[in-house]
């Protein structure tokens, strides 16, 4: 979807009726996941830093567990000016701003310090650039949730083979989708608002997300077993119509800008916070049975060898890749 100024003047109008351009505003904020997430932990921390730095003037409302729908709608009415932010899992805004795509390459992403290097430098500035270009949407900030780990609900999958036999939901993303099909599976394409309710009903048998998230969403309640991978490391933006956001004076754009970026290094302690005691609650609580691969090397060599080659044109290019390569300090492909 192509952000056409003819929509950017239209909406300007709706983000007016929102009370945009007033000076005090009360902004809605879509969530797909849960209470106790690291997106709702995120949502909140920048929610506060508006409030603060804006006298109470300006106050966000969160919305969780995709109450204003599935996280692809809400890039929707964030980008038309009916919906003011969302936050939501990177490869979910991939379908709108294609160069995000390259944040779902498998194995491109080794530690925290990597997500950082990326969101935080001339990469993310230019993710941020072609998000409000493709999708009428602004990258304020980023909630670091973690490495997606493989849950389900049939067996411990121990090994790439285990994985045969298993249903596993995937995000409607193709990236992910070619991921699961280089480990010898066909996974099935799902919205996020449905995932639960898939689980519970055994209409799939897994899902892949963080930790933290699993707990927020209560998987445990419908899944038994997780394997620890560490194919994709979830970085999940929060994002602003662009239309509200060219409706602010330039101070007070600056200050959403700032107030995203610490937002954003506030979700980076949350997460070496909380992580590994809800890995442990999820254990020791709620007695879940977490496994770690021996042959996840085989994984990822069959991810990057048939993944990442069939999608440099959908992300921008091989040399685009090449640049995040470089900046992680990685050989170029």
């Amino acid at each position: 979807m192509k952000y056409k100024n003819k929509i950017f003047k239209a909406v300007t109008l709706a983000s007016m009726m929102l009370g945009a351009t007033a000076w005090g505003a009360n902004w809605k904020v879509a969530v797909g996941d849960g209470g106790g997430s690291a997106q709702e932990a995120l949502g909140l921390k920048f929610a506060e830093i508006v409030a603060e730095k804006t006298g109470g003037k300006h106050k966000m409302k969160l919305f969780l567990n995709g109450q204003l729908g599935s996280e692809q709608d809400t890039v929707n009415d964030v980008a038309i000016g009916t919906l003011d932010f969302s936050i939501l899992a990177s490869n979910n805004l991939t379908p709108f701003s294609p160069s995000l795509g390259a944040l779902s390459m498998p194995y491109l992403i080794k530690t925290v310090d990597e997500a950082k290097t990326i969101v935080n430098g001339p990469i993310g500035d230019e993710l941020v650039k072609n998000t409000v270009r493709d999708a009428g949407a602004r990258i304020l900030g980023w909630t670091f949730t973690g490495f997606r780990v493989l849950s389900n609900s049939k067996r411990a999958i121990n090994s790439i083979d285990d994985l045969k036999g298993v249903v596993v939901r995937v995000p409607k993303n193709e990236i992910m989708i070619d991921t699961y099909k280089s480990w010898g599976i066909n996974p099935t394409p799902m919205a996020w608002s449905e995932t639960f309710t898939a689980l519970q009903q055994q209409v799939v048998d897994g899902q892949d997300t963080p930790y933290t998230t699993i707990y927020a969403m209560k998987f445990h309640e419908v899944q038994k077993y997780i394997t620890d991978l560490h194919y994709f490391f979830l970085l999940e933006p929060l994002v602003m119509s662009e239309a509200l956001y060219q409706d602010q004076s330039p101070e007070m754009q600056k200050m959403l800008t700032a107030a995203g970026k610490e937002a954003t290094a506030y979700s980076v302690q949350w997460l070496n916070d909380k992580e590994t005691t809800i890995r442990n609650e999820l254990v020791n609580k709620h007695g879940m049975e977490i496994s770690t691969p021996a042959d996840e090397d085989i994984w990822a060599q069959r991810a990057v060898d048939k993944v990442w080659p069939k999608h440099y044109e959908s992300i921008g290019g091989k040399e685009k890749l090449n640049t995040i390569l470089r900046a992680l300090g990685r050989k170029e492909v």
